[in-house]
């Protein structure tokens, strides 16, 4: 795991690009520009990361806060692995990586805001990392095949 670079951008988006367009894992436009999709992934209070294997890039992550002020001492990830890099425990690398990152810069608790319900690898990873199915919004995601489904806010401290 390395702090992501400009150098970086192209196999950022080309690993962001699939699961945007797919629009079945996070909410976001399936119509996402690839330098707005850069700005969401590494712009502003955002520091992005990659897991890097021999200047491959597998996978890639952010950190920031969740919230300003008052809620600055939680913060928040996302993380995506490459097609082909799937099954392979990046996830878990990122995600153990997230939390050992969030506990050297003093935050004191992660959230996830919208996991997308059907999205049951992640799900059964994010608890087997320590986080609590906290919340649930109910049909708050109109998943292009599943049609309306629920999204869970996930919750751990550090």
């Amino acid at each position: 795991m390395r702090p992501a670079g400009p150098g970086d951008h192209d196999a950022i988006w080309s690993i962001l690009e699939p699961v945007i367009r797919a629009s079945e894992t996070y909410a976001f436009d399936r119509d996402m520009s690839r330098e707005a999709a850069l700005a969401y992934w590494t712009g502003g209070r955002t520091r992005a990361f990659v897991a890097d294997e021999g200047g491959r890039i597998l996978g890639t992550y952010y950190i920031r806060p969740n919230q300003a002020g008052g809620g600055s001492h939680v913060c928040n990830c996302g993380y995506v692995t490459a097609a082909d890099a799937a099954g392979r425990g990046i996830a878990r690398l990122m995600c153990r990586h997230s939390l050992d990152h969030a506990r050297g810069q003093g935050f004191r608790a992660m959230q996830f805001n919208f996991v997308v319900g059907s999205n049951e690898r992640a799900v059964q990873l994010w608890q087997s990392m320590g986080f609590d199915i906290v919340g649930r919004l109910p049909q708050a995601f109109d998943h292009p095949r599943l049609g309306y489904i629920d999204a869970l806010v996930m919750f751990r401290t550090l």
